[in-house]
Formats: structure tokens, sequence, C-alpha cells
């Protein structure tokens, strides 16, 4: 019998996507798996929906709305897997992705984490754009992580398969964190693990928002904490592995990226990121306005230009899933007509 793959599916309101997710799941070609999912208390038919998927190795529970790190843990501890994969209810995996990445588990040791490619899309999955850098390769842990903070990178949540042994090293998902928890938690693995090895053929498909991660943020206290919480957990974590000059350099980059989120709008945190970038013997920069947002600044002042800043690329990403779903629509009808076609010419 081949060994056991855990999926595991936190739910919440994705009544729109988790079909196609669980199909994505269920057509997995390695043939040893079980599928869990856990409705986070869903106001929508994610939960019905899901339900219709239940079977011998499909299992489907319900949860008070909790956040998306206590839905993974409940999953996690129904498991019996071997292997751990994460799925967010909105991704799709390729059909060979475990099996693809299978095959390398059992040339590696069980603390070895292993990742996939990933390319995100909107409506279309043909469409999807797969962008590779520098973290589509084998590293060590310390390596991997440098890389990530001196380049800004990260890597897909669903992208990754790992041990149940390496899970249960890392520990759980953090359930105080509501933003950046999937960063904070990989972070985490990576350092547990003995490396990462890179598997080229296996594929992730991303749904994306139409709008980057930082603008997820809106201001909001609770998300700013989090995201703070996340960094500073996070550096110290990498800091645990070296203390050396690269990965002080590397964190203060790191630290530099996330400063503009703070400065101006969480003072008490932004002074508690410039407090830390000096203990790491370096100073953060103010984060300024971009030029074609100056004249904002000059009109309104800094915090209105900043805002404008943040809203305007929102709005323009708004569109771009709007004319996506528009293009998506049309080809599902086309193909819709087509089949007709096809089946009264049969009938005929």
């Amino acid at each position: 019998m081949s060994l056991l793959v855990s999926i595991l599916i936190p739910a919440y309101n994705a009544e729109k996507w988790i079909a196609d997710t669980l199909r994505s799941a269920l057509s997995q070609t390695w043939p040893n798996k079980e599928i869990i999912v856990v409705d986070d208390g869903s106001t929508d038919r994610t939960l019905s929906i899901a339900r219709q998927f239940e079977c011998r190795f499909v299992k489907v529970l319900s949860q008070p709305n909790q956040g998306a790190s206590s839905a993974r843990n409940a999953a996690f501890g129904l498991s019996q897997g071997d292997y751990i994969q994460w799925l967010d209810a909105d991704d799709l995996l390729a059909p060979d992705k475990l099996g693809q990445q299978m095959q390398v588990a059992a040339l590696v040791s069980k603390n070895t984490l292993l990742s996939a490619a990933w390319g995100s899309f909107m409506y279309r999955v043909a469409k999807a754009r797969f962008s590779p850098s520098s973290l589509w390769a084998d590293l060590v842990p310390l390596e991997w992580l440098l890389r990530r903070m001196e380049q800004n990178l990260h890597m897909q949540t669903s992208t990754w398969l790992v041990s149940r042994e390496l899970t249960e090293t890392a520990g759980p998902w953090d359930t105080r964190l509501s933003l950046d928890d999937d960063g904070e938690y990989f972070c985490r693995v990576v350092v547990a693990s003995q490396g990462v090895r890179f598997a080229p053929d296996a594929k992730v498909f991303y749904r994306n928002p139409g709008y980057n991660r930082l603008s997820n943020i809106d201001g909001s206290d609770k998300k700013l904490q989090s995201q703070f919480d996340s960094i500073m957990l996070q550096i110290g974590y990498v800091q645990s592995l070296e203390n050396s000059e690269r990965v002080r350099a590397a964190c203060l980059n790191y630290l530099q990226i996330w400063f503009f989120c703070f400065y101006g709008v969480r003072e008490d945190l932004a002074k508690k990121l410039e407090q830390l970038a000096f203990t790491l013997g370096g100073r953060l920069e103010v984060p300024h306005v971009r030029h074609k947002y100056r004249w904002i600044e000059k009109i309104a002042g800094r915090k209105v230009a900043r805002r404008a800043q943040e809203l305007f690329p929102r709005a323009k990403w708004t569109l771009i899933p709007f004319w996506d779903f528009i293009v998506f629509g049309f080809e599902k009808s086309r193909v819709g007509n087509q089949v007709k076609r096809l089946r009264m010419l049969f009938l005929w």
C-alpha cells in the first residue's frame, strides 16, 4: 500500500470555488489519499456544496467561525496521512501534483520539505501565469529564508507537501494571527526541516484575488497587529539559525519592505520596528509617496496621498478580474452552446 496523503482544506464562504477545489483534490493520480474539509462557520452554501462530495475518503466537518488557522489545526487533528497537503478552498492542484512530489519524497528523508511550481489565475485556469523565482530550487533552510527576505518572495500555501513528522515538529498554526499566518507557519516549518526539495513538474494553480496582499491590510488594527507579530516571529526564527551579517541585512530589508504599512498609521508598531532595526545594526528609511501621487500630498497631505497610493491600484485590480470573469463567462457559454449543437446533431 502506498503512503497516505491527507489533503486538508479550510473553507469559509467559498461557495463559488469549493466544488472545483474538491474536484482537483479528487482528481489526484496519487491513489492513497484522504480529503478533509473544515467549514469555518460559512454563511453561504459552502458547507452544503462540500457535503455533496462526502464519501469513504472525503470528510466534511463544520465549526463556529474561528479563523483559517483554527480550521487547519482541526483538519490536521482529524487526519491520518503520512504526508500533509494544505489546500486553500479556492485553489487547484494539477492532477499529478501529489504524484510528482511523492516521487521526490521517496528519495529523501521525512524531514525534507517538498515544494512545487505555482501559477496565478483569476477565473481562467488556462491563463495561469507561472513566474519562476530563486525559491524554485533545492535549498538548505537558511538560504531559502534569506532569499525570501532579500528578494521579497513567497511560495503559495498549496505548493508544499509536508511529512507528518515534520508537521508535528513545527507545531500547529498560530491562531492568534489573522494575516500572514501562512508566512509565519511555513517559515517555522522551513526552520524545522533539513531543507527544501523543489519538484518542478508538480504544479499548483493559485486564484489571485485581483490586488496584491498588501492592500488586504486596509489600515485594520487587527490585521496590522497580526502582520507585525508575524514579522517579529519570522525574524526570530531566522536569527535562531544564524546571526551573521547577511542574516541581519536580510532582516533589515524585510523590515523596510513592510515599514510603509505601519508608518503614519500605527506609530506604536512603527517605532518598535525602528527599534528592532537598530538592534540589527541599521535604520529604516521613511517611506516616500510615489512620484505620481506627490501632487495629492501637496494639496491634501501625506496621509491622504498614501491612502490614494493604496486605493488607486486596488481600483485598477478590481476591474481586471471583472474583465477576466466576463471573458470566462463568454468562453463557458460558447463551449456550452457547442456541446448542445453536438447533442442535437447526434440525436438527429
